[in-house]
């Protein structure tokens, strides 16, 4: 019964899963799209997700709310003409409404401190307005089914065929490869469903499991998933998870989002939950003058610093040992 009920709401999001895609045509344009332009390229929204990755992990927000957002984001700007100056406006209130929408209530970042470490220039009042412009555009209201969606449902369906504990999916390192892969534009244009085998796959290939393989061709059969469409997107995550493993990969530092500000800033942000997470001042050797405030302003990245999800565990060692192997 179990299996019976996932296969039904697995076909069910597979029907409804085009009506939360960005615009193809909007994509290509801001691929295609020059950095001198006064249009948003793709070099820029790249950078604006890994910011939102980074932000997730910093406010402890969930691998959905981050998802959620990056489909929202992508949705709008392949809708919407956009100037690089509001990107910031948009791409927080993307995350705004993505975490009111998955995470509890009591788990929410009041708005003025979500601007505030998001280090923009914007007001609460700002964020309101375009809250209210990409709700009305988008015409949102609850939910978004996203390839997060699927890689949830083909874990639980895999696990509930699956008899070897030991060859059971890795979760959590499957979600750190979407967002890996969600940091490019071009899997923006990727159906979810395809793009969560894809992953799925990829993972089964590196366990080797012969029975979770044919797991997976059943999935595919039941979707309907042509095998060139499904060839084309596994190989680009293959090789997406092959460059952010490598070395050469000029990719995040991998370490948690880190902040260090003077006593007035941590003053002011001592209701907020997370302050206990940020490091701590010295008392001694520390230059006042030099630190009034050394929290960054401005349109700055975030990018440097993403959360632990994204530390080489989850992008295996034998990618990297392959790129070796081909070298040599």
């Amino acid at each position: 019964m179990d299996i019976f009920k996932l296969t039904k709401e697995l076909r069910m999001n597979y029907e409804q899963e085009a009506y939360y895609l960005p615009k193809e045509t909007g994509l290509s344009l801001i691929e295609s799209t020059t950095e001198d332009d006064s249009r948003i390229s793709a070099k820029c929204r790249d950078a604006k997700v890994e910011d939102l990755w980074s932000l997730t992990s910093f406010f402890g927000y969930s691998t959905q709310t981050f998802v959620l957002a990056v489909n929202l984001l992508d949705r709008f700007l392949a809708m919407m003409r956009v100037q690089p100056k509001h990107l910031s406006c948009i791409s927080l209130s993307c995350l705004h409404i993505a975490a009111k929408v998955t995470e509890e209530e009591c788990n929410l970042t009041p708005t003025d401190e979500l601007i505030r470490i998001g280090q923009c220039r914007f007001t609460v009042s700002d964020l309101s307005r375009m809250e209210k412009i990409i709700t009305e555009k988008l015409n949102f209201k609850s939910k978004a089914i996203t390839a997060l969606t699927f890689l949830h449902l083909y874990f639980r369906i895999t696990c509930s065929h699956s008899t070897d504990r030991k060859e059971r999916l890795n979760l959590e390192k499957l979600e750190a490869q979407l967002k890996a892969c969600l940091c490019r534009i071009s899997f923006s244009k990727a159906k979810p469903s395809v793009l969560a085998l894809s992953l799925v796959r990829q993972e089964i290939e590196t366990i080797q499991s012969e029975d979770m393989l044919e797991i997976a061709h059943l999935i595919q059969r039941h979707l309907k998933i042509a095998d060139g469409e499904l060839l084309l997107w596994s190989g680009r995550v293959a090789q997406c998870l092959s460059d952010y493993a490598s070395p050469e990969c000029s990719k995040p530092n991998h370490k948690r989002l880190q902040w260090i500000v003077s006593r007035r800033t941590a003053q002011n942000l001592h209701s907020y939950r997370s302050v206990p997470e940020l490091p701590t001042i010295p008392e001694l050797g520390w230059d006042e003058s030099k630190s009034e405030d050394a929290m960054s302003s401005g349109e700055e990245s975030l990018s440097s610093s993403l959360g632990s999800d994204a530390e080489g565990p989850f992008f295996p060692l034998h990618f990297r040992c392959q790129k070796h192997h081909q070298h040599a």
